[in-house]
């Protein structure tokens, strides 16, 4: 897929443009700024980018390249930055990749800016948003009309593969492209789409468990880019979020977006690995501590009834009260593993009572154009908690790491002077 073939499309102009403006429109100068992650820096996110000057990046026939406007923050790029756990750039060069570094974000808002030979509806200076999901055409796979985002090409844009939203080209395969919603700014239309569309495929996207009418969901990180997306399309589902978070203000804050109401994880301390199961007199306690959670929940619905899907991310702390609660027959999803990635399944609860855990990852067009359409047509909020400049993604992404960007989603412009352009 990144071969010598690739052509670079640039045009007379200046070496670069400075960061907050654009070229001439189509006018795509050689070389471009990119916050930048290599290998001799990996830990943590403060430190781990700099600002540096690159070539823009060439592109193929089926490619598009885009100007980002604004670029959204995600925990993908913690671990990319943090090189653990997965070494991103080591994994590239093995493929053939030359790069010895790594420019992220997996969301952007942009101006398309150049075409590949083989893109046709698309047109320069359409304004845009990007989907992270990405593969390759030839992929024995897709050819076969299998899901795309479990064929063996599929990445994540801007975290598998190089020159993402963090510099002022980014480079996308043309299906990734979507239509900007008009009523957004640049920031606000950069801010939710690798979340939500992530959202969309664990609440949609796993046939015989999706979300449907009256359903009850349990949405751990209520507060946060992920829970705050999947709340809104639980109700716009017409089903029942609950957040878990861990204070009353990150409550307030779910249920303004769509929870009937939460639960403060802090008032209960069963989390991580429980007992061994012939640990009877620790088996005991931790039952009593998921009883008590699962008796919050029903509470806040009014009688006794078990959610007939979990919506999960942080792993290890909490999969096991995620079985625990998970009503016969239901679906605890899960799409990341931000306290740790050895999760404990007690199998008593899980056989016997045929539940279900899901694996779930990235985006297929079907999925991500059928979120953005929610988006466009106002019915999601992209949940835009704060706007960062150029030079502050490297301690935006510090601070989600240590868990402490909570409200929504994060924002860092690039093309864009100032927040809250865009709109039409």
């Amino acid at each position: 897929m990144f071969d010598e073939r690739r052509r670079r499309v640039t045009s007379p102009g200046a070496e670069i443009s400075p960061l907050g403006a654009l070229p001439p429109l189509g006018v795509v100068p050689p070389r471009m700024h990119a916050q930048v992650v290599r290998p001799d820096r990996f830990g943590d996110p403060a430190t781990a980018f700099r600002p540096e000057i690159v070539d823009t990046p060439p592109i193929g026939p089926d490619e598009v390249l885009i100007a980002v406007m604004a670029a959204g923050i995600n925990y993908n790029n913690v671990w990319a930055a943090r090189g653990y756990p997965v070494d991103q750039i080591a994994v590239r060069q093995k493929r053939g990749e030359t790069e010895d570094f790594h420019v992220g974000g997996s969301d952007a808002s942009g101006i398309v800016y150049a075409i590949g030979d083989d893109v046709t509806g698309l047109e320069i200076g359409a304004h845009v948003v990007v989907h992270p999901g990405v593969w390759d055409a030839d992929d024995h796979w897709v050819r076969r009309g299998k899901d795309p985002m479990i064929a063996p090409s599929a990445k994540i844009w801007g975290y598998d593969t190089n020159y993402g939203a963090f510099g002022q080209f980014a480079r996308v395969q043309a299906h990734q492209v979507m239509p900007k919603a008009e009523h957004l700014s640049w920031d606000e239309a950069a801010a939710p789409t690798l979340v939500g569309t992530t959202a969309y495929r664990m609440l949609h996207g796993w046939a015989g468990n999706t979300v449907r009418d009256g359903d009850l969901v349990l949405v751990w990180g209520g507060s946060g880019g992920l829970g705050s997306q999947a709340s809104q399309l639980v109700k716009a589902a017409g089903g029942r979020p609950v957040a878990v978070v861990s204070d009353d203000e990150r409550g307030a804050y779910a249920m303004k977006h769509g929870a009937i109401g939460y639960i403060d994880r802090r008032k209960y301390g069963h989390w991580g690995v429980p007992p061994l199961v012939d640990d009877r007199a620790g088996q005991k306690e931790w039952a009593a501590g998921a009883r008590a959670f699962g008796k919050k929940l029903w509470d806040i619905v009014g009688h006794r009834e078990d959610p007939a899907i979990v919506f999960e991310h942080p792993g290890a702390a909490t999969i096991p009260t995620s079985i625990f609660l998970c009503e016969p027959g239901g679906m605890v999803v899960i799409c990341a593993g931000t306290t740790g990635f050895d999760a404990m399944v007690d199998l008593r609860y899980h056989w016997t009572r045929q539940k279900r855990l899901q694996g779930s990852h990235g985006t297929n067009d079907e999925q991500a154009y059928a979120y953005n359409d929610l988006v466009r047509d106002g019915a999601i909020d992209p949940c835009l908690g704060r706007t960062v400049a150029f030079d502050e993604l490297p301690a935006a992404h510090s601070a989600m790491g240590r868990g402490e960007d909570v409200f929504g989603n994060v924002s860092v412009l690039v093309g864009a002077p100032s927040p809250g352009l865009g709109r039409a």
